[in-house]
């Protein structure tokens, strides 16, 4: 022993502070380009070598399978074609579920002294009255000029009394609606306002109806009289929906979609969907999604996780993570967990409301595609249909994250839709009321544990070596003093074995 440690020490005394400087700079190299190629991979294919290589390769010997990461998906419908999306990146539509501000957006700034709605999104709702509910020629009629001064106003009281103004000289339809939105405080008083304003709305719509080829002035105003009819036979059927009639309100649904077939801008058949899933059949679900689930359509958080959850209600009930890591997924199990990739590659923020990992707010007016408004609307009416499927969410839970791993790096590239707008942030704290509410960003991939590793060791080594280089002999000192540190447990191990075998045994072994 007393040999070995004179060999170290003569070792340790012979190296020269030229070595310590090649040692430590030959290592931040090496770590360097470590580095460099990591980084250059992950920006690629958005995934560290080092990390690729251990799950491909030494995961199998392990035993391990990823159950959760299906084969090459089926992209045959199309949907990765850009050039035939036709709707604006960050276009704002009108939510199709919106609630009753009197009713129900009043009711909660009651309870909780809180405002549900942002100015921008109410000032988007102020533009669609007057583009829906108002002509150039409103003002020949008394009643319509007042109510065309109406729907500019910002103060709700001030729209509420000219409303009443309208309707002493006459019945107004434009007047009932906006009573019924804003001054109704239950949905019982709503629908009788809006059942006064069908009636109303019906008898202009049919005069204009008569006199519409008569000139563009004409043409305006039927336009306008049939965008009133459209939008109160919807809100009705909206309240017996939420009135609990709801065969009702899916019969008047179907009804107005087959008499304004081209008015697909109110989005009805979101409305459908939803009353349609309340009842539970599903047979009319899936025919419904045939029709509107196309290429040529614009999708929506609705369309495509309604579509996720029919395929999982054939597989939850019975799906197991760990069966299925042992066996594989079966064909119907990869239809479900596709199906749910491509809605959460669609609107990445849904999964967080629906396996209420975020809290819920009430829906703003107009929502965002893709965006966290659309996902609170979504969840916001969709919640209870996933937790009435037995085992609906835990298939969403095991799966959705999975989606992250197949999209290409950056993840705005997309993988089954165009790529993901980057304004979408900006526009939904324009959309939601931010003071009690945390808007959802779209997810990043987080930097991998071994790109970090590296960086870190590269930063260390380029450390040492620039010390090394202008400290030498006090570098010298240090490591001759790392390296007895580390060499003291051998040390000490065979001083303990040395007293334990007797000498002459130690002594050929020695020689050996």
């Amino acid at each position: 022993i007393i040999g070995t440690e004179r060999q170290v020490s003569m070792f340790l005394n012979t190296l020269t502070p030229k070595f310590y400087v090649a040692l430590t700079g030959t290592s931040s190299l090496i770590s360097g380009l470590i580095l460099i190629f990591e980084w250059w991979y992950f920006r690629k294919y958005g995934t560290s070598f080092i990390e690729q290589v251990s799950v491909s390769h030494l995961r199998p010997l392990l035993g391990g399978v990823d159950s959760t990461t299906p084969s090459n998906s089926n992209t045959s419908n199309g949907e990765a074609d850009s050039n035939r999306q036709s709707v604006s990146e960050c276009k704002v539509w009108r939510n199709p579920l919106n609630l009753f501000r009197g009713a129900e957006y009043n009711r909660y700034t009651w309870v909780t002294g809180r405002e549900p709605l942002t100015y921008y999104d109410m000032n988007l709702s102020a533009q669609d009255h007057q583009t829906f509910f108002t002509c150039d020629s409103d003002h020949l009629r008394p009643a319509d000029a007042i109510m065309q001064k109406a729907w500019r106003e910002r103060n709700p009281q001030a729209r509420i009394s000219a409303a009443h103004e309208a309707l002493e000289l006459e019945d107004c339809a434009t007047a009932y609606i906006l009573l019924a939105e804003e001054e109704a405080t239950t949905i019982m008083e709503a629908e009788r306002l809006f059942k006064q304003a069908l009636k109303a709305g019906e008898g202009c719509y049919r005069r204009s109806q008569q006199l519409q080829h008569h000139g563009t002035q004409y043409e305006a105003q039927h336009r306008r009289d049939t965008n009133v009819l459209v939008y109160i036979k919807r809100r009705l059927a909206m309240c017996s929906r939420k009135l609990g009639r709801t065969r009702e309100a899916v019969k008047m649904m179907r009804d107005l979609m087959k008499e304004f077939p081209l008015l697909s801008m109110f989005n009805i058949h979101e409305n459908l969907l939803e009353s349609l899933l309340e009842l539970q059949n599903y047979a009319d679900v899936q025919a419904v999604l045939a029709k509107y689930d196309d290429i040529s359509l614009p999708k929506s958080a609705t369309i495509c996780y309604t579509a996720a959850l029919l395929k999982a209600r054939a597989v939850s009930d019975k799906f197991s993570p760990e069966a299925a890591s042992r066996r594989g997924l079966s064909t119907a199990e990869m239809n479900a967990v596709e199906a749910i990739h491509r809605a959460v590659e669609f609107n990445p923020h849904v999964p967080k409301y629906l396996l209420e990992m975020k809290s819920l707010i009430l829906p703003p007016e107009h929502i965002l595609k893709r965006g966290d408004s659309e996902a609170i609307a979504y969840a916001f009416f969709h919640l209870q249909h996933w937790k009435r499927v037995e085992g609906a969410l835990n298939l969403l839970h095991c799966t959705w994250e999975g989606t992250f791993r197949m999209i290409p790096y950056p993840l705005e590239k997309g993988h089954l839709f165009y790529p993901y707008p980057i304004c979408t942030e900006t526009a939904d704290r324009e959309l939601l009321p931010t003071v009690f509410h945390e808007v959802s960003v779209y997810p990043k991939k987080e930097l991998p544990f071994f790109i970090l590793f590296t960086a870190g060791l590269c930063s260390f080594t380029a450390m040492l070596a620039l010390l090394t280089h202008q400290f030498p002999e006090l570098m010298g000192v240090f490591a001759k003093a790392f390296l007895s540190t580390l060499f003291a447990p051998l040390n000490f191990i065979m001083e303990k074995v040395e007293s334990i075998l007797p000498s002459s045994l130690w002594h050929q072994l020695t020689r050996i």
